[in-house]
């Protein structure tokens, strides 16, 4: 259900940022709000796919669904560490990674642009703040 709600926040999100490109509604905080929920939820699918990019059998998926070679000693000198979040990787031998090659550099693109984005959510409510203050 919270997942359910994230993602239709997050697509509207994407709908409302979009829009307000061509109204200017980008020096509103809101919209700066809109644009960093979306670019987060963008950067956690991104994520998500790398995560997920090894399936259950990593053995069979190399084999069969990318026709390479599956090193058993290659993964085992090079155990896949758990708590590594990024980058991710989830290699079948020395030459061969699960993880496509655009998740990583997505990954990090988003990170900072949300980052960025945050920062403008943060810039924009103290502009709006200082006006209000002092016009009373």
């Amino acid at each position: 259900m919270l997942l359910a709600a994230w993602c239709a926040w997050s697509v509207l999100s994407a709908v409302v940022a979009l829009k307000g490109l061509a109204t200017g509604a980008w020096r509103r905080p809101r919209w700066w709000v809109h644009m960093t929920s979306a670019l987060l939820f963008l950067a956690a699918l991104a994520w998500l796919r790398g995560a997920l990019a090894g399936g259950l059998d990593t053995e069979k998926l190399c084999r069969f669904s990318h026709h390479t070679v599956y090193d058993p000693a290659y993964r085992e000198r090079h155990p896949q560490e758990p708590w590594r979040l990024f980058p991710l990787h989830n290699r079948c031998n020395a030459s061969h990674d699960l993880v496509p090659a655009w998740v990583n550099p997505t990954v990090g693109i988003l990170a900072v642009c949300t980052l960025a984005a945050l920062c403008g959510t943060v810039w924009s409510l103290t502009v709006r703040r200082k006006r209000h203050d002092g016009t009373r």
